[in-house]
Formats: structure tokens, C-alpha cells, sequence
């Protein structure tokens, strides 16, 4: 028979049970936990604990200081009379590589991604241009669109005055749409400082 199966005054030690120890029997000693076990109350508080330190954990990622790309100076050439310009920026990658897959202006037009075809010769303005599909945006670096290397093509735009300001909105692959504001210069008069920050 098991000690909880008995009546209280038949168990040994109870307190009311007025009868004492058996010289042959030692007395009942207090019951421990055994080595490498907690009592279950210890044992899920340290469950509770642990989940919430995981749960913590991944509250603990740094927070983004920004926008992944940035846009930098950004200036349209005065188109010609037919509306044609080029547009030249500066694009900061603070991520991962990134492309640059198409972009529009609020003057209108149609905008082309160009880019190098080949060098005709040793001079830098005998560059062959062709239309690209994407304009790669190296991680951690700073791209320029500048003359004579990758740049927007601008055709068919409404009339643009130097001094004033267009919108270009670029889109990127990873970052999505940037919208920036482009300074339209005229190079006849001195007006193209190009990439001044």
C-alpha cells in the first residue's frame, strides 16, 4: 500500500497522528529534486523567459538610416527645339547592388537608359552611345551618369528653361520609385555646372 493510500493518522510523520516513530524505521526526510530536474514551477518560468528573450532578440536588428539610394545632384541640359536632352546625376548605393530599369520626367518625353557602345577612337567625344535596357548600381558605391558614359536620353519633352527645375522620377529594381529634383541648365551660356557636390 502506497503512504498517500493510507489514512492521514496511519501516515508516517502526520502531525495529528499522536503515535511516534517505529525504532526500526528511520524517519521521513523532506524529498528533493533530483539532479538536472527543476520543480515544474522553476521550469516554466525559464520557458517564459527564454520565449520572450527570442522574441526580444529580433527586436534588437539596427535600424535603417535611411534610404538605400540616394540622389545626388541631378541637372537636364536645355533641350534642343525638337525637345532632345540628356540628363546627368549622381546615384549613392548605401546597400545591396541595385539597377536602374527606367525613368520618366514631368516635363514629358520619353526617357532612354544609354550607355557606351564602343570608343571610336582615343578621344572621349568619339563615344559610340546605344540604348541599354538597366544601368547597373554597384553595392556601397556612387554611380555618375555623366556625359560620354551612362546618362538618360531625354526625347520629345515639353519646353524647358534654364534656371528652372523638372521632376525625374527613377526606377530601381530593389529601391522602387525616387523622384528628384533636376536643375535644367544651358550649356551656351555657362550654366552647366555639372556635379557640384
Amino acid at each position: 500500500m502506497l503512504e498517500t493510500d493510507r489514512p492521514a493518522a496511519h501516515r508516517r510523520g502526520a502531525a495529528n497522528s499522536g503515535s511516534t516513530p517505529r525504532p526500526d524505521r528511520q524517519p521521513a526526510r523532506p524529498r528533493r529534486a533530483s539532479a538536472g530536474r527543476l520543480p515544474a514551477r522553476t521550469a516554466g518560468a525559464a520557458c517564459v523567459i527564454a520565449a520572450a528573450a527570442a522574441l526580444l532578440a529580433g527586436c534588437a536588428q539596427p535600424a535603417s538610416s535611411g534610404p538605400t539610394i540616394q540622389i545626388g545632384t541631378a541637372y537636364v541640359q536645355q533641350p534642343d527645339p525638337a525637345g532632345t536632352t540628356d540628363a546627368y546625376l549622381v546615384i549613392e548605393n548605401n546597400g545591396s547592388a541595385d539597377r536602374l530599369l527606367s525613368a520618366s520626367t514631368s516635363a514629358g518625353g520619353r526617357v532612354a537608359l544609354r550607355g557606351p557602345a564602343a570608343r571610336l577612337s582615343a578621344s572621349a567625344s568619339d563615344t559610340a552611345m546605344q540604348t541599354v535596357p538597366d544601368i547597373r548600381i554597384p553595392a556601397d558605391q556612387t554611380t555618375r551618369l555623366a556625359p560620354n558614359g551612362f546618362h538618360l536620353l531625354i526625347t520629345g519633352a515639353r519646353p524647358m528653361q534654364a534656371g528652372h527645375e523638372i521632376t525625374l522620377t527613377l526606377v530601381f529594381a530593389r529601391a522602387g520609385p525616387i523622384s528628384v529634383a533636376a536643375e535644367v541648365t544651358n550649356p551656351q551660356s555657362g550654366g552647366s555646372s555639372y556635379f557640384i557636390n
